[in-house]
């Protein structure tokens, strides 16, 4: 393939990201659980209200809406050719669909709340419920699995080592995406640990997500403790199914970097590879969403709804996806407002792993700098 053709996928991948993720935010309602509406608690008969479902269409069409403006203005840079400006336009795009769906979640959720107060919808008691039987059921798969990663780094790391003598004394690291180079790197053994590096964060990324899936809290409906829990459980064993074949993929389609260091291919195709994992990454995000909805709660779709709210938490969710709450032992827990996990803020391991992360972060870019 060549640099023009590599340029031309790029961009088109690349516009094709936006309406992805633009999708993905708008059936974010329709994912949730019955007895969450715009991250608010409502009995599970208010599936099907009337003014509830208005407001689920009014935040879909709103979201399309903006997902094809975007989506046609980094299709149009693309096709006039303006790299940089279909790049931008995609991250820009991306974040203004993130900032705008939260800004409508949170409108839409004080209607919801209006609404709740005015239907009298209160949980008389908190109440818990403990499945028997739940070890039986699906959960997510062992953290053994990860040591996949570990052929994928040697692998890597050989393949460096083998090319090393072929790499010429000034490396290409950066190119523009008229595919000329415009970064270069002096040929030194760190080039080689440098995607070994990356592979390595990405991975810790993935097994730590991967972890926390093990250790969040199991949830299951009161109204139908056996079957939500089932539920959870085919969700949580997909989403760490997921993970895991994710990360493998990513990391096996750096080992690009390399053999486009020892010219095996060039810089520009290499990142194509990249950004084909990218695109990989969010379809299969959309996948599980669609199949299984956030919890679970799309596996068992037609079960019977409850007239009564067994338990109201809306006191605990700050701005409708931030979870505090000190009485609450768990650590991870689903979110209210997405699909998949979050954290109790309450919990002091919560700053511990928030500072963690930023020392590793930092401690990466570092790293990288002087690898360059």
């Amino acid at each position: 393939m060549s640099d023009t053709s590599s340029a031309i996928a790029l961009m088109l991948l690349t516009s094709i990201l936006v309406p992805i993720v633009g999708v993905m935010l708008a059936i974010t309602p329709y994912l949730m659980k019955k007895s969450e509406v715009f991250a608010v608690t409502v009995p599970e008969s208010a599936l099907f209200d009337p003014y509830l479902k208005g407001l689920k269409k009014r935040y879909l069409w709103v979201m399309l809406l903006i997902t094809v403006v975007l989506t046609a203005l980094c299709f149009v840079f693309a096709l006039m050719g303006k790299n940089a400006a279909s790049i931008a336009m995609m991250v820009v795009g991306m974040l203004a669909l993130l900032v705008v769906g939260y800004g409508l979640m949170l409108y839409f959720r004080s209607k919801v709340r209006a609404y709740k107060k005015q239907q009298n919808w209160e949980a008389i008691q908190q109440e818990a419920v403990a499945v028997l039987g739940a070890e039986e059921a699906p959960r997510a798969i062992s953290l053994k699995w990860n040591l996949l990663y570990i052929p994928v780094l040697l692998i890597t790391l050989a393949i460096g080592a083998v090319g090393y003598a072929s790499m010429p004394d000034m490396v290409p690291i950066h190119t523009g995406l008229n595919g000329v180079v415009n970064g270069y790197a002096p040929k030194t053994p760190m080039i080689v640990v440098q995607t070994v590096l990356i592979q390595a964060f990405l991975a810790l990324c993935f097994v730590f997500s991967h972890w926390m899936i093990i250790r969040a809290k199991r949830q299951a409906s009161p109204s139908a403790p056996a079957t939500s829990s089932l539920a959870y459980g085919m969700f949580a064993r997909a989403q760490s199914v997921y993970l895991v074949a994710l990360g493998l993929i990513m990391c096996i389609l750096m080992i690009a970097m390399p053999l486009s260091f020892i010219g095996v291919m060039t810089l520009l195709q290499a990142g194509l590879f990249c950004l084909i994992g990218a695109l990989i990454a969010v379809i299969g995000a959309l996948a599980i969403a669609v199949v299984y909805g956030q919890g679970g709660s799309r596996v068992f779709a037609r079960m019977q709804a409850a007239d009564r709210m067994p338990a109201d938490d809306d006191r605990f969710w700050k701005l409708g996806v931030f979870y505090y709450n000190p009485q609450d032992p768990s650590l991870f827990l689903l979110e209210r407002f997405g699909v998949g996990w979050t954290v109790n803020f309450a919990r002091p391991a919560v700053g511990a792993i928030i500072v963690g992360f930023i020392v590793a972060t930092i401690a990466f870019v570092v790293a990288m700098a002087l690898l360059v």
